[in-house]
């Protein structure tokens, strides 16, 4: 490995200095990288909003939070541990998705996240509109076996449509796209956060047959957003051995995330998503314990 001082000072140096990567971490751009390294988890971009149907500017979203934060990623006050301590992150940068072609971008997608989970690293997608989650769940599910992973959703939507005006690639769609394709079992696909007017109440019919399952925001605040979280967990893995989580940032209400392109009054505050965090982190954190206890008891990853 060549020295580089230089850049060594830049990532050790305060925020605004070296490379704009998810929170410093090491940029990497070729598979043939991650075979070298062998991260826990890889960040991965998908700018691409050209399937919304409403405000535009998710393309820029990747790019935006990986310069947003201004503290290294040390020691958590509230988690007790340093999270790149535990993990070895890498940047793996953006899926190239060009404007106006869904078919190129999802595709990019696909085949980005791929070939960062078909060697068991956790993938960490940053969108992006929420058409993102189609490609991307699918090439989850295909890298760990179709009915062996469950997703738990955040949304103030289902994003089960049949069709966005014609448009099957739609961020109103990717949902339905994913159980119908087999990707994601759906008695295993588990939504939290729903509220307002959309969908109808016939894709809530099909939901129904499919075997989903959702808890709506009002059940949060009577239950309590823990609570509905450990059940939404233990729904998703009725059966598949794993999780992909999907976070739509609408699931805030619009006065925390007033940029979203779909604001829904009514949403998940600070606190909430505190106790969301800490539980995704549980997800996350479980998942990959797993994989280390098959690496060291001599079983395929």
């Amino acid at each position: 490995m060549p020295t580089t001082p230089n850049l060594d000072a830049q990532v050790d140096g305060p925020q605004y200095l070296g490379p704009a990567t998810f929170l410093k971490a090491r940029s990497l751009s070729e598979p043939e990288e991650l075979d070298q390294w062998r991260p826990d988890v890889a960040v991965i971009g998908a700018p691409w909003d050209d399937s919304t149907t409403y405000r535009p500017g998710a393309r820029f979203g990747p790019r935006s939070v990986r310069v947003a934060n201004y503290q290294p990623p040390s020691w958590h006050l509230g988690l007790e541990v340093a999270p790149f301590e535990v993990l070895k992150v890498v940047d793996y940068g953006d899926a190239v998705c060009y404007p106006g072609m869904t078919d190129q971008a999802h595709e990019a997608i696909r085949t980005r996240v791929a070939e960062v989970a078909s060697r068991k690293i956790v993938p960490m997608v940053i969108g992006g509109d929420h058409s993102i989650t189609y490609p991307s769940a699918t090439a989850v599910a295909d890298a760990y076996g179709r009915g062996k992973v469950g997703i738990v959703h955040f949304d103030a939507h289902a994003d089960t449509g049949r069709d966005s005006w014609g448009n099957l690639a739609s961020h109103a769609t990717p949902m339905r796209r994913l159980i119908e394709s087999g990707a994601i079992p759906g008695r295993n696909f588990v939504q939290i956060g729903l509220r307002g007017y959309w969908p109808e109440r016939e894709i809530f019919e099909w939901m129904r047959a499919q075997g989903m399952r959702w808890h709506l925001m009002g059940e949060l605040l009577d239950r309590g957003v823990e609570t509905v979280i450990d059940q939404a967990i233990s729904e998703a893995l009725d059966g598949p051995e794993l999780i992909y989580l999907s976070v739509d940032i609408d699931v805030l209400d619009p006065g925390f995330a007033p940029g979203t392109g779909t604001p829904e009054p009514g949403g998940m505050q600070y606190d909430h998503s505190e106790i969301t965090a800490q539980n995704a982190n549980r997800c996350i954190l479980d998942a990959i314990s797993a994989l280390a206890v098959k690496k060291t008891r001599g079983g395929k990853p």
